[in-house]
């Protein structure tokens, strides 16, 4: 009787476990697990377990556990991973107009951003994902303006970017930013770089405050160069049958709170930048106001007209219109 009753306890509570989540989705981001955007993903899985009943898991896997941006995007194109948070311009692979959006010098300020991706032209490429490979953009969230740390050099004006060796993300138009710099673009994944920085592969990189801090990258930093070169956009991505997959009201639970997520994550970054520069320096970095303009114009001779077959014709100027 006793070895029966035990049977049947553990039957039921394998019963109950797989009733209390139908569906269990895997949300990798490669920053660290103190980065809000990786604290977002913890308080949007709370939110849904409670908005769903606990019908839907949302495990969250930061620090770049599932692998790095380019393997994580192609996991969830095909399913074997249900969502990510990446960079804009990271898709640019499965879909090379959407890069525009993560382009040097396209944005006003971060609220222009927002409007745009949270309008038409944030729409056309959420189709244009869905079509292209089966992924659905389910937000759009502010990650900071990026700005260039050096190892060794003080860098003034784009002349002083002659020969060094930049870390950029694995993406073509990074790679065209740093070129027209008069720099050596060198992609390495973001898990790999505080060693790459710290063993002296690379001369510098360049990410927003926020990232600078929470990856702790300003140990193997000498100077911070306020080049606010691009305005983030990264995208809340999910696999589109896997979306398709939930019921109509836990969709809706789902977009409602990854919704209140990025309204949080984005309010964490601005307060975070407002204060980190002298963070920044308070732990011994030296700050170096630029030449900004000399970075910009050197920027715009070059990546807008090399990547206009990509992006399409009249791209740059219909996002420049955005009010």
């Amino acid at each position: 009787m006793i070895g029966k009753w035990l049977v049947a306890a553990a039957v039921g509570l394998v019963a109950g476990a797989g009733h209390a989540a139908e569906v269990v989705l895997r949300w990798g981001d490669v920053v660290p697990a103190t980065h809000p955007s990786a604290q977002m993903i913890d308080r949007v899985a709370a939110a849904v377990k409670d908005k769903t009943g606990g019908r839907i898991e949302i495990q969250g896997f930061p620090g770049g556990q599932l692998g790095g941006s380019r393997d994580m995007i192609e996991a969830v194109a095909n399913g074997i991973q249900e969502m990510v948070t990446e960079g804009a311009a990271n898709f640019g692979t499965w879909l090379p107009t959407i890069s525009v959006v993560e382009a040097p010098y396209i944005w006003r300020d971060a609220a222009h951003l927002v409007a745009a991706m949270s309008g038409p032209i944030g729409k056309d490429y959420d189709e244009q994902l869905r079509k292209a490979r089966g992924m659905r953009i389910l937000g759009t969230t502010y990650y900071g303006t990026r700005h260039l740390t050096t190892s060794k050099k003080e860098v003034r004006t784009v002349a002083d970017m002659a020969g060094f060796k930049l870390r950029v993300p694995e993406n073509e138009v990074f790679k065209a930013m740093a070129e027209a710099w008069g720099a050596r673009p060198t992609p390495i994944n973001f898990n790999e770089l505080y060693l790459a920085l710290q063993q002296g592969v690379v001369d510098g990189q360049e990410n927003p405050l926020p990232t600078i801090q929470s990856a702790k990258l300003f140990e193997v930093q000498k100077y911070l160069v306020l080049t606010g070169h691009i305005i983030t956009p990264r995208l809340v991505v999910i696999n589109e049958a896997a979306y398709q997959r939930l019921k109509p009201e836990d969709r809706a639970a789902l977009e409602a709170a990854v919704a209140e997520g990025i309204a949080w994550q984005n309010e964490e970054i601005r307060k975070a930048e407002a204060s980190l520069v002298l963070t920044l320096e308070k732990a011994g970095v030296t700050v170096i106001t630029p030449d900004v303009a000399s970075f910009r114009e050197a920027v715009l001779k070059v990546v807008p007209q090399r990547f206009e077959a990509r992006w399409g014709k009249g791209t740059w100027e219909r996002i420049q219109a955005v009010r």
